[in-house]
Formats: structure tokens, C-alpha cells, sequence
């Protein structure tokens, strides 16, 4: 019988960890196979307090180090079935049942992917689905955005405080974003858009080089006329970029909660002070947090729920 079990090992689970563990209650986190979650592939982090700049697997790992220092028990294993119906709760990982009083879940949420080979060699070496992350990494450079929704076009807009131009490629002729957003981007001076059109490759063998460009309908506008199309039907067009951020939306890693919690219609954890729909299941982070997506934010609801979480066992 565990007093908390925590689910995930990015900065929600390990801050959790740590506070539960410093005062005395061993939790046993759960880290995934492989552990670390979005953090572990971010490249460098400038943005973290009280690190000018670390590896995000290096800051992952520093947290892992602090938690295990204070007795944290971890697995690098994941869960794949709960039963929040019954107590004390009773979580499965490969053929052991863990029963548990209380639980953390702080699965966070992957970013959706183009689905090229080279987007996924080049992730960290100029391909990136977080402005707010890299964005300050392309100053005065030229980048691209992809997507249409309130996220891409948020994405463009940060970018163009930091640089030189923002191609917008979206592949349909309007944008599904809110109205005040869209005018936004429409108006801003570095921002290009360009309608109808999809990555077909992202070129570069060491560091991003540009993006191959289909154009899909003859038809479309393309809102700049320094993009020389060759042939809008058919052919290809290379578009140099030093950036490109993937921002067509994220998916929170709660689908094993499902029929156990109250979610949204995306699968976002609902939570009041951390504590969702089960009394004794708290959760934080990226599968709670559907607007700021950061690590420090990610930390900081760690912390909360581990608080909240201290109550519920001492009463």
C-alpha cells in the first residue's frame, strides 16, 4: 500500500515528488518508458529559474537526482490501466498491481507532428513546437509556423517579436483561429501568410535549411510576393527558413483515465486546487494545462497538487 502513487516523470511529477518525499510520505513515481516526457527532447532551456541554461534532459535528470534523494521510490515504467472506483486505488503496470491512497497524475500532453522523417531527425536542430520555448533562439532569423488555429497563429505572433519574417502556411484558404487573432496576424508586417499550402519535407542534414512547399490549390493567395512559386499545380516549391515550429495542436496523455475522471472534450484533466472528479486523485501539468504549456508552469502545479495532496492524508 502506497500513500501516493504519481504518474508521469516531467517537472508536475518530480516537483511533486519532491515536496511529498522531503516531508517524509516515499512516493513512488511512475516515470514512462522512456521517462521524462516533452522536456527530455527540448534541446537547451533558457527560460527555467535559477538555470541561465541547462539541457532539458539535464534538468529532468537534476530533478529525478532531488527526488530520489529525499526517498522517492521511481520506475521507469508506465501504467497502463487504473481503477479509481474502488479504495484504496488500484493502478497496473506490466502484470503488478500497485494499490495506492491517494494519486498524482501528471501524464502531461505530446505536441501533434507532421509526420515527416525529417521533422523528427531535425526536432531540436530548428524544428520546434513551442515558441514560447525557442522562439528568443531565432532572433532577426527567417522561420515558418504551421497550422491554422489559435495556437499557430499565437505561435506566429511571439515569433515576430523575435524575428525578421514569419511565414504562415496553412493549408486551407482561411484560418479556423478567432476573429481578433486573425486580424492580428494579418496586420503585423512580419508575418506572411500563405494559404493553401503544406510541408512536404523539411530539408537539412545537420540544422534546418527550409521547407519543400506544395501548393495545393492554383488558385491561392500567396500574401507575399517575394515567394516565387514555379508552378502552383504541381511542382514543389523550396522555401528557405531557419526555423520551423509544428503547431497543429496537442493531445494530452490521459486516454487510461478515460470513464475513471472528468474531462474536456480534448481529454484535458478538469481540476479545482488540483483535485479532479475523485476524491484522493489530484492532477498537474500539460494534461491540466491547456494554455501556457511551460516546465516552470508545469513545476509549480507539481508543488500545488503535492500540498493538496499532504492534506488529504493527514486527514
Amino acid at each position: 500500500m502506497e500513500n501516493v502513487i504519481i504518474i508521469g516523470g516531467g517537472p508536475a511529477g518530480f516537483s511533486a515528488a519532491i515536496y511529498l518525499a522531503r516531508d517524509g510520505f516515499k512516493p513512488l513515481l511512475f516515470a514512462g518508458s522512456p521517462p521524462g516526457g516533452q522536456l527530455s527532447l527540448t534541446s537547451e532551456v533558457e527560460n527555467f529559474p535559477g538555470h541561465e541554461s541547462i539541457l532539458g534532459a539535464d534538468l529532468i535528470e537534476k530533478m529525478k537526482t532531488q527526488s530520489a534523494k529525499f526517498g522517492t521510490k521511481i520506475l521507469d515504467q508506465n501504467i497502463s490501466k487504473v481503477d479509481f472506483t474502488r479504495s484504496p486505488f488500484e493502478l497496473e503496470s506490466g502484470q503488478k498491481i500497485y494499490q495506492a491512497k491517494s494519486v498524482i497524475i501528471a501524464t502531461g500532453a505530446k505536441a501533434l507532428w507532421l509526420g515527416l522523417e525529417s521533422e523528427t531527425r531535425l526536432r531540436g536542430k530548428g524544428v520546434s513546437a513551442c515558441a514560447t520555448c525557442d522562439g528568443f533562439f531565432f532572433r532577426e532569423k527567417t522561420v515558418a509556423v504551421v497550422g491554422g488555429g489559435d495556437t499557430a497563429l499565437e505561435e506566429a505572433l511571439t515569433l515576430a517579436k523575435f524575428a525578421k519574417k514569419v511565414y504562415l502556411i496553412h493549408r486551407r484558404d482561411s484560418f479556423r483561429a478567432c476573429k481578433l487573432m486573425q486580424e492580428r496576424v494579418k496586420t503585423n508586417p512580419k508575418i506572411k501568410i500563405i494559404y493553401n499550402g503544406t510541408v512536404e519535407e523539411i530539408m537539412g542534414k545537420e540544422k534546418l535549411e527550409g521547407v519543400k512547399l506544395k501548393i495545393l490549390d492554383p488558385r491561392s493567395q500567396i500574401v507575399d510576393k517575394t515567394i516565387k512559386i514555379k508552378d502552383r499545380r504541381s511542382k514543389i516549391n523550396d522555401l528557405k527558413v531557419e526555423g520551423v515550429f509544428v503547431a497543429i495542436g496537442h493531445k494530452p496523455d490521459t486516454n487510461i483515465f478515460k470513464n475513471q475522471i472528468k474531462m474536456d472534450e480534448k481529454g484535458y484533466i478538469i481540476t479545482s486546487e488540483s483535485a479532479t472528479s475523485v476524491k484522493g486523485v489530484y492532477a498537474a501539468g500539460d494534461c491540466v494545462d491547456h494554455k501556457y504549456r511551460q516546465a516552470a508552469v508545469a513545476a509549480g502545479m507539481g508543488v500545488a497538487a503535492a500540498l493538496e495532496v499532504e492534506k488529504f492524508l493527514e486527514t
